[in-house]
């Protein structure tokens, strides 16, 4: 598992150039596709991601179809979200101990067991509300090792200065494949339920093998007890590094305030009177603005005042906002959305690249542990904040609501965090050394 890396993060710049004085240029799209660890990862992680969005759209439905019942669907989710918000930052301290790597093989495996299980159950007609319950809390255990496994692991296999452009690629997989799989797992559908949960099996395989012969740098580190300090390390350097704070809580207020997804239903049906149809392109609109943006920071990433990019796309996603919430032409909110997604992949492309380089590689994993819940709980709870103030101020006046507070948000974290907000590039040079 472990190894010299094939791609060699010490190739940024030559001897040569060094000698001469002469400035290295910035590593292009062609030099991170020769680097041939972050590439096998990056399938391994298309086929994975494409993978657990089948098994999910699969347990969803197998669920509804079962019981007919919401509030059935609805426990899916939360015994997927308590585990995986339980055991994140003892996660991440196990993802700072042990190989990362196969931390992400096994993760991937035990997703493939889950999906084995639900195949044979359904072709042996032992399928159950139960099953699907318990297989539920498995997956979400599961999800609090993967996520600060994965985030961890890409700065090992490239060089610092290609992780912004590496993160962004790595963005244009993972919303290919959040936008592919539940397609893919739709069209295997009509062959049945065992096929959808049979192409998932085989997708976590082949992700797992490509995982398991992933060759990269990796250093075993002293192994230290669990202790209360060990385990909330990772908090206490995202408190301390004000540019890190900056970023993961300006992502964790922007969500909660400016997430519209939950109320996606009453828009279609009763405000721009689309129906299905419109529901999912609706759904679908911020993964392909996501998807887009993405692909172009891969071609030409952000270099210079990234601090400024990173609150400006998060005013921007809040402005989207209350375009959406006051719009009542269906064209106008499909573009809202969708270039509220792409606002969206400049705040995740810089956050994580930021918070990545910010962080020793010793605390890597427990620091993407305490972003991972960042991340999880703004999502479940800025549903439930745009629920609650519907409730209160009407789907309109919820979501114009939340988008005002986004770009609120976003204004003053220039001044909370001017550190972040003066970060012109997200590599910092180190000083010259005077002979």
């Amino acid at each position: 598992m472990s190894g010299p890396a094939t791609g060699s993060p010490a190739s940024a710049s030559s001897p040569l150039d060094a000698a001469a004085g002469a400035v290295p240029s910035p590593p292009s799209f062609s030099d991170l596709t020769r680097e041939r660890p972050f590439m096998q990862m990056w399938v391994a992680r298309l086929f994975g991601t494409a993978a657990s969005q089948m098994l999910l759209v699969a347990i969803g439905w197998h669920m509804y179809d079962l019981t007919g019942s919401a509030w059935d669907l609805g426990l899916v989710g939360l015994y997927q979200f308590v585990p995986a918000l339980l055991l994140a930052l003892l996660a991440g301290h196990v993802v700072d101990r042990h190989h990362r790597g196969r931390i992400v093989a096994a993760c991937f495996a035990v997703q493939g067991l889950v999906a084995l299980a639900l195949l044979l159950a359904v072709l042996r007609g032992q399928d159950s509300r139960a099953l699907l319950l318990g297989l539920s809390l498995v997956l979400g255990a599961v999800r609090a090792f993967q996520m600060p496994a994965q985030q961890a692991l890409t700065p090992m296999l490239v060089p610092p200065a290609m992780l912004a452009r590496a993160m962004a690629f790595s963005s244009a997989g993972m919303q290919g494949a959040i936008i592919g799989g539940p397609a893919l797992g739709g069209l295997l559908f009509v062959a049945g339920m065992a096929v959808v949960y049979g192409a998932s099996v085989l997708f976590f395989v082949v992700a797992c093998v490509l995982v398991l012969r992933l060759r990269y740098a990796y250093v075993p580190k002293a192994r230290e007890p669990v202790t209360l300090g060990t385990v909330f390390a990772g908090v206490n350097f995202i408190w301390n590094r004000k540019p890190v704070l900056g970023a993961v809580s300006l992502d964790l207020f922007a969500v909660l305030l400016g997430g519209a997804v939950a109320l996606l239903p009453i828009y279609a049906k009763d405000i721009l009177h689309t129906g299905p149809w419109g529901l999912g392109l609706l759904r679908g609109a911020p993964a392909v603005g996501a998807l887009v943006m993405s692909i172009a920071l891969t071609r030409r990433p952000i270099e210079r005042r990234v601090g400024r990019a990173l609150l400006m796309a998060i005013a921007l996603f809040g402005l989207c906002m209350v375009v959406f919430g006051l719009s009542r032409s269906f064209i106008v909110s499909l573009v809202a959305l969708a270039v509220s997604g792409g606002a969206d992949m400049v705040n995740v492309v810089i956050r994580q690249t930021l918070v990545q380089l910010e962080t020793p590689d010793a605390m890597r994993g427990r620091v993407s542990a305490v972003n991972s819940i960042f991340i999880g709980a703004s999502n479940q709870l800025g549903e439930f904040e745009s629920g609650a103030t519907a409730a209160l101020l009407g789907p309109v006046g919820s979501v114009v609501v939340g988008g005002v507070g986004t770009m609120l948000v976003a204004l003053a974290w220039f001044r909370l965090f001017p550190s972040l907000a003066r970060r012109d590039r997200l590599v910092v040079a180190a000083p010259a050394v005077r002979g």
